[in-house]
Order: structure tokens, then sequence, then C-alpha cells
């Protein structure tokens, strides 16, 4: 694997990981900066390249259409910038698997709420950043030394 591959994969990885540890993020439709929210994403490890969110039918996010997400780690040392096409999911299993009391919290009339929407986000492109230097170079960057070749080593664009 060459290191371009596996830096890709290792940055996928913790950004998985880390959206899984803290599943929120900033949603906003592509072209409409006053439908951006803070949304949980509802994540299945078997999917591939699918975010699900709960939403309201009468909520900035209901058109659908392309969107794209922000992103930043509990820690505030991985942040990424995510785009894909959001579009209602109408299987009755995938709304049964994604359930939870935190979102009953938000739909009190349950899972016929007439209210509740379900989307799926069909990712496309990401932008991950890692700032997790370690010691050494965050003290560099502290002192004004050059760190940029380090900070591009912990940089990808990608697909997710």
């Amino acid at each position: 694997m060459d290191t371009r591959t596996d830096k890709t994969t290792t940055l996928k990885h913790k950004f998985w990981t880390t959206l899984a540890d803290s599943p929120f993020v900033f949603l906003q439709i592509d072209g409409d900066p006053q439908t951006a929210v803070p949304m949980m994403a509802q994540l299945d490890s078997a999917a591939q390249s699918t975010i699900w969110f709960f939403t309201s039918r009468r909520g900035p996010l209901a058109q659908g259409g392309a969107a794209t997400a922000t992103f930043t780690g509990k820690a505030h040392d991985l942040f990424a910038r995510f785009s894909g096409r959001l579009v209602e999911e109408t299987d009755p299993a995938r709304l049964e698997l994604e359930w939870s009391p935190a979102v009953q919290a938000w739909f009190p009339g349950g899972k016929d709420d007439p209210n509740l929407l379900m989307l799926r986000m069909e990712l496309a492109t990401a932008e991950i950043w890692n700032l997790d230097y370690g010691l050494i170079n965050t003290a560099k960057m502290m002192l004004g030394y050059d760190i940029r070749e380090t900070a591009a080593a912990q940089h990808v664009q990608t697909t997710l």
C-alpha cells in the first residue's frame, strides 16, 4: 500500500471512530446557509457511505438534496467536512434499526409521528484534518517553528 492510500485509510478510520464517539454534526442544504442546523448522525458500521438523520417534515432539511456537514471531534483533534445527497428513507426496517430513546425525545408521537422524517445522506466527498500532532510538533508550533509538512501529512481529501 502506498503512503497516500495508507494516510487516507488511517484518517478515514479515525473519522468514523471519532464520529461514532460524538455523532453530532452541523448539516445544511448546499446553497442555503439558513438551513444549517445541528443534527445527530445515526451510524451503522455495516453501511458503507451512508448516514441517517431524523428531522421534522416542516424543518429546513425536509427538502433534501445536495448537503454538506461539518464535524468537530469531542477532543477537537479531528475536523471534517463531508458532502452528499439527502433523500427520504422509506425502509421501515431502517427506521426500526435507527430508532432510539434520543430520537423519541424529539418525536413524542413515536415512529408514527406524522411530522417524523428520516433522511438518508448518501455520502460523496470529504475533507478530513487530524490536529493530533503529538507533543513535540505541538510544542514546535507554539514556538513558531514551521509544521506545515506535519499538518499536510494529517490532511486528506477523499470519498467516504
